[in-house]
């Protein structure tokens, strides 16, 4: 069963998230900042992490995140996905500088999310 980790500072979006993604065959975990993210990462060894870019109640944003997972030898190969609502190209281009596998803008429909993540995961 893979593991998933979302992380977003609003339940809400983190709650639509994990059941959208219980309809699969997922272990879902959840952080509400980003230093909780990379302590559960290190931890749990997720194999996918849906990451927030802004989290406004957090001391890092999600692109700090990503930059330190993928720099720690032990989080490194983790996949990370931006799920964000900045759609710029610009804050795309952020995102895979800083080491983002894939970048998914908000909102976005439960079925183009379980897609993405059956992608990325490949287990669609």
């Amino acid at each position: 069963m893979k593991t998933i980790l979302i992380v977003d500072d609003q339940m809400e979006v983190r709650t639509l998230v994990d059941v959208t993604l219980r309809i699969g065959d997922y272990r879902i975990l959840q952080a509400a900042s980003g230093d909780e993210a990379l302590e559960i990462a290190r931890r749990e060894k997720p194999d996918l992490i849906l990451l927030d870019v802004m989290m406004p109640n957090s001391s890092i944003d999600g692109f700090e995140v990503c930059r330190r997972l993928k720099r720690d030898p032990a989080t490194r190969e983790t996949t990370v996905v931006m799920l964000t609502a900045l759609g710029q190209e610009v804050d795309k281009e952020k995102g895979f500088a800083v080491g983002a596998d894939d970048y998914f803008v908000k909102p976005f429909s439960p079925l183009a999310l379980m897609r993405k993540v059956e992608e990325v995961l490949g287990t669609g």
